[in-house]
C-alpha cells in the first residue's frame, strides 16, 4: 500500500489516540524540548480512564502535570533524570528515580523497561514516507523501535534533522496533525562572572581536544573563547547554538576523535 494512503488511514485526534493507552502501561515521552505537549495534555485530560500508568522521561521541559498530587493514582512518573517539574513528585514518594548512564538507556528500553506506548513529535514525512525525530533523537528512536504502540504528532514546526533520525509512516500507529509551538529552552544570561570562568576554562583546552558541554551559562561562556582553537571534537548527548557556530567556523571538526567521528 502507498505510504500516503497508510498515513491517511492512521490520522486521528490526540484525544482519540490516548484512549489506546491502558491502565498499567509504561509510556515513554520524547526527551526534553522534543516532547509533544499536545499528546501529554491529552493523556492528562484522559487521566480518569487510567490506573497506575508509568510515565518514563528524562528531563521534562513541559508542564509534567501527570506529576501533580491529584493524579497520584492515575500516573506514576519514573524519572531517568530529575528536572524542575518532576523533582517534587519523587521527593514526596509519588514517583521514582532510576539512575542510569544516558548511553545505556536505549538498551534499558530493549531489555528491562519495555515501552508499551511511545509519544512522539515528528517532522512531516518526506517523499518516501520518512519522518524526522527532529531536535530529540537520543533515547526516543530506540524506544519507538521496540514499543507496542507508537503515537505521533506530525508538526511542521519540528525541524527535519538528518543522520540516523528517521521513522517511517508504516511504523507509526496513530498520527495527529498539529502545528503547535515546539518547547524552547531560552539561552542563559552570561554575566562577567561566567565570562571570566569561561575564559579560564577555555585556556585549558588544547587543539584536538574532545569536549562535552552541558546546559547553562558557563558551558556557553566557554564556547565564546574557543574560536582560535583547531580540530576540536564533541562527544555529547546535546549541544547548544555555540557548538553549531564553531562547527560552521571550522573549529570543531571531530578530526582527532577515535570513536564516533
Amino acid at each position: 500500500m502507498d505510504w500516503k494512503e497508510l498515513y491517511r488511514q492512521k490520522l486521528t485526534t490526540a484525544d482519540e489516540a490516548v484512549k489506546r493507552i491502558k491502565s498499567g502501561d509504561r509510556v515513554v515521552v520524547t526527551h526534553a524540548t522534543g516532547e509533544s505537549t499536545l499528546l501529554s495534555d491529552a493523556m492528562v485530560r484522559n487521566a480518569s480512564a487510567y490506573r497506575d500508568v508509568e510515565i518514563v522521561h528524562m528531563v521534562a521541559m513541559g508542564k509534567a502535570e501527570y506529576c501533580q498530587p491529584e493524579y497520584a493514582g492515575n500516573f506514576r512518573h519514573n524519572s531517568l533524570f530529575l528536572g524542575g517539574t518532576t523533582r517534587k513528585a519523587i521527593a514526596e514518594g509519588r514517583g521514582d528515580f532510576t539512575p542510569v548512564f544516558f548511553s545505556e538507556i536505549p538498551d534499558l528500553f530493549r531489555t528491562r523497561l519495555h515501552p508499551n506506548v511511545v509519544l512522539l513529535q515528528l517532522s512531516p514525512p518526506d517523499e518516501h514516507g520518512y519522518c524526522s525525530y527532529g531536535i530529540s533523537v537520543d533515547y526516543t528512536k530506540p524506544a519507538a523501535e521496540c514499543a507496542d504502540l507508537v503515537i505521533a504528532q506530525i508538526n511542521r514546526n519540528m525541524p527535519r534533522t538528518l543522520g540516523d533520525s528517521f521513522i517511517h509512516v508504516k511504523d507509526i500507529d496513530c498520527i495527529i496533525e498539529a502545528d503547535t509551538p515546539v518547547i524552547e529552552l531560552a539561552p542563559p544570561k552570561i554575566t562577567d562572572v561566567e565570562r571570566a570562568i569561561g575564559e579560564n576554562v577555555a585556556s585549558l583546552v588544547r587543539d584536538g581536544d574532545c569536549l562535552q558541554l552541558g546546559i547553562g551559562a558557563i558551558p556557553d561562556a566557554v564556547l565564546l573563547f574557543l574560536k582560535e582553537k583547531n580540530d576540536l571534537g564533541i562527544h555529547s548527548e546535546m549541544f547548544s547554538d555555540g557548538v553549531v557556530e564553531l562547527v560552521e567556523a571550522g573549529v570543531i571538526t571531530n578530526k582527532c576523535k577515535n570513536i564516533h567521528r
